[in-house]
């Protein structure tokens, strides 16, 4: 079974996390208000902290085209995109504690995720991407039929 589009959205565990760190750098903004220095390094944390609440509120991968999109939101800061004829190989898998949430580079390749340990590793010739969901067999099965699709497409153009 070939399965041809696939859109699939995350929440994230780290929005309400940056919110109350918003939330106490307002706090002690406000109750350093008589030390002028502190201030505004509070104020300017907890904007940054409201920033990335939204902008890592959410998880969307989903095939565009001729590419896997893996995109943060609502606020769309952050985003990649994977060629289907560039991938080699797919595996689900699973990161750990210690990898963490986010985006940043792990011993197992490029990680994106947003909560959860459930990843997919992405192989290209160039690199190595995990992809967190909540849907690993979901975007698994697509993928290997996009590269199924892309390897027999190649084939009747040679």
């Amino acid at each position: 079974m070939t399965i041809h589009s696939y859109s699939h959205t995350q929440k994230g565990i780290l929005r309400p996390i940056l919110l109350i760190c918003a939330a106490v750098c307002f706090v002690v903004a406000y109750l350093a208000w008589e030390s002028p220095p502190l201030t505004p390094v509070f104020v300017v944390a907890g904007v940054v902290c409201i920033v990335l609440a939204f902008a890592f509120a959410r998880l969307t991968v989903c095939g565009e085209g001729e590419r896997l999109a893996v995109r943060f939101g609502p606020i769309p800061l952050f985003r990649t995109t994977i060629p289907f004829d560039k991938i080699t190989g797919v595996e689900r898998t699973r990161s750990t504690f210690l990898a963490g949430w986010g985006i940043h580079l792990t011993r197992k390749g490029w990680l994106w995720n947003i909560g959860g340990f459930d990843c997919v590793q992405i192989e290209t010739g160039e690199k190595s991407t995990l992809v967190g969901t909540d849907d690993p067999d979901g975007l698994v099965a697509f993928l290997k039929g996009q590269i199924a699709a892309t390897s027999e497409h190649h084939e009747e153009n040679r």
